[in-house]
């Protein structure tokens, strides 16, 4: 979120989110741009629906891929990549031209605003040059300025797809030109909203959790070197902002950063060029992991010291999130062998380097009043960042602390009633004339396309994935709905690149290859195509997207631009597919495409190869088990084997032949949870399936509830017909909602087909 704290730094002198959620059921408008809230916020997209269900709130979702988010919106606008400003330039100009400014906030609390329209005019004069630069039907942007104009209560939304972009910046900066030209921001039911991309990104900027930042939202000015010096009493306190992360893992690639201490981050996966970042990993003299897992990308690095660290759900403390709301939280799970909060690891190293003093914590409650005091520390109402009401807090206030929006500059404040929910409705923006700052963004760079790699590679979650898969990737459930990372190309782009339907494609880029499954998507905009971030070498054989994205970062922020990266496509050949399915981690068979998934009872192997199949029975027999089944057709491709332990227990089964001949592992996969399996049995398994299992349930849909949509298709036929009767029915779409959109596209494509007489 570093170009979002930019952007609002830049404009606010601070880097405050104005308003609350609260401000969405209020809403008549909400503009989501660059966030697929759908599956990346899904409780609280819910929230959002609910406000158009009970007050008829319209949606526009702007994005140049057409995501579950922006299936049922009331506009959608499919803006080529990267042309977010010339949109938000053009409605700036377009609300200047039909007197829909507030001129009197303009002039009473900004500063810079004839320069910013001047400047818009030159990007977007017209209706007609905003749809020449952004590539979208003139009528369609007409309708989104007049919505925007014409609704005084508007939230525009955005998150990543803004943020991690080469003028990321910018971006932020001409969506907030256009609230503050309106004067809508901090009231009930209107402003910019940042939507973090992890759940605590605020509370580790109020730390000071960003190179550019002291803690407790200072910079690195004289008068704020000096104070957080004078406050800790730390002579040798850092005067100047540090690298940012693509910059220090270059330094450290060059030699001249020695050491590394890498916390709750894979960045052998996540990282630009990361290729590079692990060559860089490798010439550091003393380089530190603190992990909750023993094993991914970064760990296989060979840290010289690798610390087991307490997990979500074992920590103490407090988070912060998007509307600025310090929640606690409270552990329920005992910290397991010898893990440890990363507070302690660090408190255990300041000691032993004569920092005794300054880190003699005995536990959370003690370093949050020292965090909320240095907050509060010659603020006055200066600073928007201010927890002088919680700053004095008993042990016993802290655990009982309710949630609370800060600034909280009264005390005593332990209810949420004591916070602060929105800020510069009148003004008061942290600048030194109290005025905010309207900005000038830059003009659109050149696209970095070329002959030798003609498409864009857009990179972004998936529904039930998070990050690397470190954690997510450990649970069967959330591993169902998308088993294995898939390539999204436009059938035109697919055509000329000669990719076929399900089959496989190389993707590269100047600095790293991949190989991905193919799948053919119209929602995807031709000439760019978009790749999931999560699968490391962990998971996959050859789907680390981090390695081919390049380094390329916002002048401001520095934050990355992971959604434009050129590439060129090419076919991979891969005719023979199958999977291994094992009650153990196993390394599957060599010179193969894989990606595994956690299943209920141990792992699955999505397979992929090209032809032969003589590796495959070296394999197989090398497996160890009591007894081995095979069959094997070298002439048509066919290989499968099928271990046995001693008591009859599947051990593992191997399934491999060409496209379409090999059935999926449903029906297999719940043998490697029977103790024992019959004769009849062991004799199904080559075949791939089970006598008496049910029918394919088809993908998992509702992760929560575990729900298929064989499942639901049964339910929409048997006479649900909302999404509503099938939640009451079979629970599917009641917890987080991130499934509702695929639930509303079964209920369409279920209608559709006539019934037989």
């Amino acid at each position: 979120m570093a170009s979002s704290v930019a952007g609002h730094k830049r404009a606010f002198g601070s880097d405050t989110v104005p308003g609350a959620y609260e401000d969405l059921d209020s809403a008549d408008l909400i503009v989501l741009t660059g966030s697929n809230t759908a599956w990346c916020h899904p409780v609280l997209f819910r929230r959002m629906e609910a406000a158009r269900t009970q007050r008829g709130t319209k949606l526009v979702v702007i994005d140049p891929r057409r995501t579950a988010t922006a299936e049922d919106a009331d506009l959608f606008l499919p803006l080529a990549p990267g042309t977010d400003t010339a949109l938000f330039s053009g409605l700036l100009v377009h609300l200047a031209d039909c007197g829909a400014l507030d001129a009197g906030f303009i002039d009473q609390h900004t500063a810079g605003f004839s320069e910013a329209l001047a400047a818009a005019r030159t990007a977007a004069p017209s209706l007609a040059a905003t749809a020449r630069a952004t590539g979208l039907p003139e009528a369609e942007v007409a309708h989104f300025f007049a919505l925007f104009r014409d609704t005084a209560r508007t939230v525009t939304c955005y998150s990543q797809g803004v943020n991690q972009a080469a003028q990321g910046t910018d971006k932020v900066s001409a969506i907030l030109n256009c609230h503050l030209a309106t004067g809508r921001i901090g009231k009930p039911g209107m402003g910019p909203f940042s939507l973090t991309g992890q759940p605590n990104a605020m509370g580790g900027r109020e730390v000071g959790g960003l190179a550019n930042q002291l803690a407790a939202h200072m910079g690195f000015s004289p008068d704020e070197v000096d104070r957080v010096r004078r406050f800790w009493s730390a002579p040798a306190m850092a005067t100047r902002e540090g690298l940012k992360a693509v910059d220090m893992f270059a330094a450290i690639g060059r030699g001249e950063i020695k050491a590394l201490w890498v916390m709750g981050t894979n960045p052998a996966v996540s990282l630009p060029q990361a290729d590079a970042v692990r060559t860089a990993l490798a010439r550091l003299d003393t380089f530190v992991v603190s992990e909750t897992v023993r094993d991914n990308d970064t760990t296989r690095c060979r840290p010289h010291v690798l610390l087991p660290a307490a997990a979500w759900g074992e920590k103490d403390g407090t988070v912060t999130n998007s509307e600025r709301r310090i929640s606690r939280q409270r552990p329920f799970l005992p910290l397991p062998g010898q893990a440890k909060p990363n507070w302690w690891a660090l408190a255990q190293v300041a000691r032993r380097l004569g920092h005794g003093a300054g880190f003699a914590w005995n536990g959370p409650a003690e370093i949050f009043r020292e965090h909320a005091a240095l907050s509060a520390f010659e603020n006055g109402g200066t600073r928007d960042f201010d927890l002088t009401g919680l700053a004095d807090l008993r042990d016993p206030d802290y655990e009982a602390l309710a949630p609370v929006q800060w600034p909280v500059r009264d005390a005593p404040a332990v209810q949420a009633s004591a916070g602060t929910a929105r800020l510069f409705a009148d003004g008061g923006f942290f600048t030194p004339d109290w005025r905010a700052r309207f900005m000038v963004p830059a003009p659109l760079a050149p696209s970095r396309q070329d002959a030798d790699f003609p498409l864009l590679l857009n990179t972004g979650r998936v529904r039930d994935q998070w990050h690397t898969m470190t954690r997510t990737g450990l649970s069967p459930r959330l591993g169902s709905h998308s088993p294995t990372p898939v390539l999204a190309v436009h059938p035109q782009d697919a055509a000329r690149c000669g990719l076929a339907v399900d089959g496989f494609a190389t993707i590269r880029s100047a600095t790293g290859t991949a190989v991905l499954p193919v799948r053919l998507d119209p929602g995807q905009q031709e000439g760019t195509v978009f790749a999931p971030i999560h699968w490391s070498d962990a998971t996959a054989s050859h789907a680390r997207i981090g390695a081919l994205v390049h380094a390329v970062c916002d002048p401001f922020s520095g934050q990355p631009d992971a959604k434009a990266t050129p590439v060129a496509l090419a076919p991979h050949a891969a005719p023979l597919r199958g999977f291994l399915l094992s009650r153990t981690r196993r390394t599957p068979p060599p010179d193969l495409w894989w990606a595994r998934a956690r299943l209920d009872d141990g792992f699955g192997w999505t397979l992929a190869a090209p032809a032969g199949t003589e590796k495959l029975m070296t394999w197989a027999r090398a497996q160890g088990t009591e007894d081995l089944a095979e069959f094997h057709d070298a002439a048509g491709g066919q290989y499968r084997a099928a271990g046995f332990d001693a008591d009859g227990a599947l051990a593992y089964a191997l399934l491999l032949g060409p496209q379409g001949t090999v059935p999926s592992w449903d029906a297999l996969k719940s043998l490697l949870g029977e103790p024992g399996l019959t004769a009849g049995e062991r004799r199904g398994v080559l075949s791939g399936q089970r006598a008496g299992a049910d029918a394919d349930a088809g993908p998992l849909v509702c992760a929560c509830f575990g729900v298929s949509a064989g499942a639901i298709t049964a339910a929409i036929t048997a006479g649900d017909s909302t999404a509503a009767a099938i939640g009451a029915r079979l629970k599917a779409g009641t917890n987080c909602g991130s499934c509702l959109p695929e639930i509303t596209q079964l209920l369409a494509r279920t209608r559709a087909v006539p019934v037989e007489a």
